[in-house]
């Protein structure tokens, strides 16, 4: 998990109250959060390209919409609210225009893994990103956050505004898709 800010949220949210000092409140929260939040989108979207897409789009919400956080929860829960959201719509729209079988989305992902230069996979991490590639938007999203976050369920349902229990079966039935996808893999090679 990437490093605590070195600004705390308290900070860059009073910085982010005052006219005077809105622009380097808002360089705080970039500072502090970008590399966070584009590695949680990045792993639900898959391409460097389409993870600072929307990075890029998650930032423009925030900016938009930082006056309207009340505080009811963390900064970065709020935050990762908005990546995850953003995530969730990029892939339903991606999955709305694709028409290709799973075979093919597999053959297009694996494609996008090994041609970027920014992830440099070995055979257990390419399979693993291929399983939770194949996992529907937001048990993928569930995953994401419990899998390579450690976010605690409490957090992700604040993040994903459900429940509890609702986060403990997604993750449940996402990990057993990934389980059974891994199986299969190592079956079909030996």
């Amino acid at each position: 998990m990437a490093e605590q800010p070195s600004i705390t949220d308290e900070q860059i949210l009073s910085l982010l109250d005052k006219e005077a000092s809105y622009e380097q409140g808002f360089k705080a929260l970039m500072s502090a959060y970008q590399e966070r939040l584009y590695w949680h989108v990045r792993r639900m979207v898959d391409s460097h390209e389409d993870a600072n897409d929307v990075i890029q789009n998650v930032f423009i919400k925030v900016f938009r919409n930082i006056k309207k956080f009340k505080g009811d929860s963390k900064l970065y829960t709020w935050l990762y609210r908005i990546a995850t959201n953003e995530s969730i719509t990029f892939l339903k729209k991606r999955n709305k225009k694709a028409t290709n079988s799973l075979d093919d989305e597999l053959s297009t992902v694996a494609h996008q893994l090994t041609a970027d230069t920014y992830f440099d996979p070995d055979a257990a991490q390419m399979h693993l990103k291929l399983a939770i590639a194949i996992l529907p938007e937001k048990q993928k999203a569930v995953f994401t956050l419990r899998y390579y976050e450690e976010m605690p369920y409490i957090e992700m349902a604040k993040v994903l505004d459900t429940t509890v229990g609702a986060l403990k079966a997604s993750y449940h039935h996402a990990l057993k898709k990934v389980e059974a996808y891994l199986k299969n893999v190592e079956h079909n090679s030996l």
